[in-house]
């Protein structure tokens, strides 16, 4: 058995050996750089969340600059129309294991597409106010720029698929979700950087020396990670009976059951979502040179209506004065995690298709009956926990917005928000699965000692005196 224990044991730090070594080559490319692009920007381009996912390869103009955004979006949109909206996908996901290959396949079809039409965007919108700045100066830049565009698309896009693949081989190989564990793996590189600000500014100069800020933002810090910690792991426990079970079903286990429904259920989708949406034309206004507030007075349309875009899809201005709260933006930024923790919650547990299930099992929780009532039942439990998850996830997201606010932190700096939600709940999620893989090692090895002793004992007692417990 020790030998058994040792090898998987080997196995599992194999694994994640494997996840390191595909999460260095991930961040390898963030210092490789789209051909013909300069970096050395005094003042880059803000592309805000959609720089936070890509680890910082966006700002950076890397190879890998849209990361592993383009499937998460495409992924998100595929798991809606397959409520209904597109009979084939939700044949495809009845289907079982088939079917699921099938959705997994025209995702990353999808996402490469999308990928394909964002690159291009960014380097049109590049080009229209920032050619001077990020391109190099050769005459392959200024004389063939649409086939510029198109070898900058391309090379981006496979960027993309290569981060894909990397996160299948961690899925297949390593330890852990590739997807989020790339997507982790970026936000934690920002970290180096974010200590590195805040000794800068907080510790480094006379000017603007402050202890207090420094040291209260490490411990706010801690606090919001034990705060999601807590709620991340909390859930709500739903009863649940079996009616007309079989006699043998006594030495299966026991005839109660329940069905855990997590506090966050939405997890971090709903702040991901509305992030996204809010920063697409934000970046737009960014790329087109339309931020300047002081050219909002003048004539020209574009800047007035820039001026309204950032006003209403941006949560905060920076002046020379400090971070301001826009409140229309701040606004529709709670409303739309609220809406979106609702209809996601509602997604993953569909309580008609619980209350079905529930039937066909034969199975009912106590004082409700099957049906239509355990339906509503479980409707009114979801509302009342999604309620406060959404409470949960507001508080973190605009918790970094308020506090830069008040204290004008860094804009590389936040505490709490959509990145340590992330970061939390990847490490959960991956404690769990190593977790559980060690004691599936542990049960197989118990299990081969009960097998030995019960031959053991079946030579030594007779059978008709053999009896299970």
């Amino acid at each position: 058995m020790a030998g058994k224990l040792s090898t998987n044991t080997k196995k599992l730090i194999k694994g994640i050996l494997f996840t390191f070594l595909f999460l260095f080559i991930f961040r390898l490319g963030y210092y490789v750089t789209l051909p013909f692009i300069q970096t050395n920007i005094t003042q880059p381009v803000e592309f805000g969340f959609l720089n936070t996912l890509s680890g910082g390869a966006l700002g950076n103009f890397s190879v890998l600059c849209l990361g592993i955004s383009p499937y998460i979006t495409t992924s998100i949109v595929i798991q809606l129309l397959q409520m209904d909206i597109i009979p084939t996908l939700k044949e495809w996901s009845e289907e079982g294991e088939t079917g699921k290959r099938k959705i997994n396949q025209l995702t990353r079809y999808i996402a490469l597409a999308l990928a394909f039409v964002q690159s291009l965007v960014l380097t049109i919108g590049i080009n229209v106010n920032y050619s001077n700045l990020y391109f190099v100066a050769s005459d392959f830049v200024y004389d063939y720029k649409a086939l510029l565009f198109i070898y900058l698309s391309l090379v981006a896009t496979a960027g993309t698929a290569f981060t894909l693949w990397l996160a299948e081989l961690i899925t297949t190989h390593g330890v852990g979700n590739g997807s989020s564990m790339i997507i982790c793996a970026g936000i934690l590189a920002s970290l180096p950087g974010m200590m590195k600000d805040l000794v800068n500014v907080y510790l480094a100069t006379e000017e603007t020396r402050n202890i207090f800020i420094f040291v209260f933002t490490f411990v706010m810090l801690i606090l919001i990670v034990v705060f999601i910690v807590f709620m991340e792991s909390a859930k709500r426990i739903i009863p649940v009976q079996y009616a007309n079970r079989p006699a043998a079903a006594s030495f299966r286990g026991r005839s109660d059951s329940n069905i855990p429904v997590k506090l966050n259920s939405a997890s971090v989708i709903p702040v991901i979502f509305a992030s996204t949406l809010m920063s697409i034309p934000t970046t737009v206004v960014s790329l087109l040179g339309l931020t300047d507030t002081s050219k909002y007075a003048a004539t020209s349309a574009a800047y007035k209506t820039g001026y309204w875009l950032n006003q209403v899809f941006n949560t905060t201005t920076v002046s020379a004065s400090g971070t301001k709260i826009n409140v229309i933006g701040f606004t529709l930024y709670i409303v739309l995690i609220v809406l979106f923790s609702f209809f996601y919650s509602f997604l993953q547990m569909n309580p008609d298709k619980m209350a079905e299930n529930l039937q066909k099992q034969n199975a009912f929780i106590p004082g409700v009956r099957p049906g239509e009532e355990t339906s509503s039942f479980i409707s009114r439990v979801l509302f009342k926990i999604t309620m406060v998850g959404a409470t949960y996830l507001t508080i973190v997201a605009i918790l970094p917005i308020i506090l830069t606010a008040i204290f004008n932190l860094p804009s590389s700096v936040r505490v709490g928000g959509t990145s340590l939600i992330i970061v939390v709940g990847v490490a959960i999620e991956t404690a769990k699965q190593i977790k559980t893989a060690s004691q599936e090692k542990q049960y197989r090895g118990f299990m081969g000692v009960i097998k030995w002793d019960l031959l053991l004992w079946a030579h030594l007692v007779p059978v008709k005196e053999l009896r299970l417990p």
